[in-house]
């Protein structure tokens, strides 16, 4: 597989990924900012492909462990490599998230992530390139992917999530009587915009009053004005600096 290697958080980062499939933007580096992960603590990521968002997580958090699932064994192995490329410690597991057992059904974590496929595959065509078929159109249902999810965390443990803003209601009802103390944050392209993303937070156990914050633009200016870099400067600290995503807005 030809790969190209890129810089993430203003070059701390030094990344494998596939020359052709699917190829991380933004998403990934937001679900890791997104993550209230503390060193000391066990991070699962589930679809974790190359390792972007474990990575990220573990450049801005020292301390943590990591543990990965992939299901595509080429990708699994870009992730280890991507892993000793940095000198992060990842452990990453080719693995099915509805397979049964599941990987690391023999443990538990004080946080799940994941960004799973963003379209249903009865809403897309799919991919005949296997990394861009697995990572961008849905193969397992969503709720297969929140199942593990709650399975492998600890009580109080969140899950945070990146998804489709169109995908809410399914992601809210794969939820119930699952996980609570759910915190939403819609992502906007723009102010005055639709939001088209959302992160969400929610938590084992949890019994606080779900809240949908305000969103949060992703980009400053009313249009991209060609050859100017243009994130909102927030997000810009996410994804130049490393910085921690805020859900008090």
């Amino acid at each position: 597989m030809q790969v190209t290697v890129d810089g993430f958080l203003g070059g701390q980062l030094r990344l494998a990924q596939p020359k052709t499939g699917y190829r991380a933007g933004i998403d990934p580096v937001l679900l890791a900012a997104a993550c209230p992960a503390q060193s000391g603590q066990e991070v699962l990521e589930l679809g974790c492909g190359v390792g972007v968002a474990s990575l990220c997580l573990g450049r801005r958090v020292p301390g943590l462990a990591l543990n990965g699932v992939e299901i595509l064994g080429e990708y699994a192995q870009i992730a280890r490599e991507n892993a000793a490329r940095n000198d992060i410690e990842f452990d990453v597991r080719q693995g099915d998230v509805s397979a049964r057992p599941t990987p690391f059904f023999d443990r538990s974590f004080h946080h799940v992530i994941m960004n799973p496929p963003y379209f249903a595959a009865e809403a897309s065509s799919i991919s005949p390139e296997a990394g861009r078929a697995s990572g961008r159109s849905e193969q397992v249902a969503l709720s297969h992917w929140v199942d593990m999810a709650a399975k492998r965390l600890r009580p109080k443990g969140y899950l945070t999530v990146i998804q489709r803003a169109e995908r809410l209601p399914d992601l809210l009802a794969a939820l119930e009587g699952c996980l609570g103390s759910i915190v939403v944050q819609p992502l906007a392209p723009r102010a005055g915009r639709p939001a088209h993303l959302i992160l969400l937070r929610a938590r084992k156990s949890g019994r606080a009053a779900f809240q949908l914050l305000s969103a949060q633009s992703l980009h400053s200016g009313d249009e991209h004005v060609q050859g100017q870099p243009d994130y909102a400067p927030e997000v810009s600290a996410i994804l130049r600096d490393g910085a921690a995503f805020s859900w008090c807005n």
